[in-house]
Order: C-alpha cells, then structure tokens, then sequence
C-alpha cells in the first residue's frame, strides 16, 4: 500500500514514520509513505496557500487551486482520496478495514480557519476523528494510517488485532499478565487453569460484559450468536441484581 499525506508540515510526521509498528511495517515493504508539502505548489513568492474568506470573517481559507494541482500532479488511477475535515464522516473500525484494502490512500490534511468548498469536490470522502476541532489535519492523518497500517498482511500477527476492541464489534475483553495477585487484585482463576474452552467462554462474556457496560450502542446492529445472546442474558442478569 502507499499512503500519500498532503500537509503544510511535513516534520511533524518524521518520528510517527521512523518507530514502532509504522516504521516496521515499512521496513517490510508492506506500506509507503510519502508526505506532500503543497505549498511547492504555490505561484507566489511568499509561497501563500491561503488567502481571507469571500464576504469576510476571521482566519485564512485554504485555496482550492492550489490543492486541485498538487492532487493531480500526485494521483493515480488507483488512489482513494480522503480530507481530514471535522464536518466528514466519523471513523470507524469498519473504516480502517475497507480503507486497508485499497491499494493508495491519499490524505488531505486541512488547516488555518478551514477549506474552500470548492475542495471537497477533488476528494472521494470527507472523515472526522471525533466531534472536536483541531488546529490541522495532520494528528488524524496519523491516526487513521496507523489504524490501516496494522492491518495489512505482515504488518503484525493477524490474532493481534483480530481480537481488537471494535474490530469484531464488540470492546476487548480484560488482559492481564505477571504478577498473578497486586494489591489484593488477583488475575482471574480461570486464565490460570489452562482449560482453553473456558477460558474462551470467558473471554467472550467479559467482551460482551465490557461493551454492554460502557457502549450499549455497539449492540445494537451486532447480530448476536446463540452463545452470545445466552451470555449476554447472563450479564443483564447479574447486573440487575
């Protein structure tokens, strides 16, 4: 895959590319990144790649111009275009999934007080990373190619994120590891006896217990096995009582 970040401020991904998973993932040759400064594509000699909003207001808009040329001087046929705006999409896990699957990714990463509309015609989608604003494009660029980057093949092992909050809709059940008892705290019997069946069951019913508990909303569109509806009867029970 590659991935492609349209940004004012390039140095501000250098440590995000060069450690951890990322930079792995990259050192395998699963994933490229290339980060775009777009200000190359300014005509001025101030390099200006805003100017003041039409019928006035505070803060500088981003030129629709400038971005249209970098976007078609860096496209190919096979890149999926995407501008970081609060006013997109909300991001999902099902997003990371399909998002993994295309073979480039391109990132518009806006900032200043905003974009002109005019912009959101050069995309193929607009994604938020929450109901809050940032001062740039750039922190959720981050955040949603590490979501995809971790689950491309090699990137790590796949049971790894397979059991992910979110990935399967449901949040991740309790880990625990050394020491067995902290504090008064002991890491529950039933990791310690060995007996893989019950230890399954269990990590299914603290799943479900978890996300009942703290994101109701999530079950709702899940459609329930038997041996999740049982359990999940089992933790509405014990809850109320």
């Amino acid at each position: 895959m590659k991935i492609k970040i349209v940004t004012l401020f390039p140095e501000m991904f250098q440590g995000f590319i060069n450690e951890s998973i990322v930079k792995r993932a990259i050192d395998k040759g699963n994933v490229e990144i290339e980060c775009v400064d777009f200000r190359k594509y300014s005509h001025d000699k101030h390099h200006h790649v805003d100017d003041t909003p039409y019928g006035g207001g505070a803060g500088m808009v981003l030129r629709c111009d400038i971005i249209d040329e970098c976007l078609n001087d860096i496209k190919t046929d096979k890149s999926h275009i995407i501008l970081m705006t609060p006013q997109g999409k909300t991001y999902r896990q099902e997003d990371a999934n399909r998002l993994s699957k295309e073979e480039e990714l391109i990132l518009v990463c806006g900032h200043y007080e905003g974009f002109d509309e005019r912009i959101r015609d050069y995309v193929d989608e607009e994604i938020s990373v929450g109901d809050f604003v940032l001062t740039g494009g750039e922190i959720p660029a981050m955040a949603i190619s590490d979501s995809v980057i971790r689950l491309l093949d090699g990137a790590i092992k796949k049971e790894s994120f397979e059991e992910d909050s979110f990935y399967s809709g449901l949040l991740e059940y309790p880990q625990y590891t050394r020491p067995i008892s902290y504090k008064d705290c002991s890491v529950p019997f039933v990791l310690q006896n060995g007996d893989h069946e019950k230890i399954r069951k269990w990590r299914i019913k603290e799943a479900l217990r978890k996300t009942y508990l703290r994101r109701p909303d999530l079950l709702e569109n899940r459609n329930l096995t038997k041996e999740e509806k049982i359990l999940l009867d089992e933790i509405i029970s014990e809850t109320n009582k």
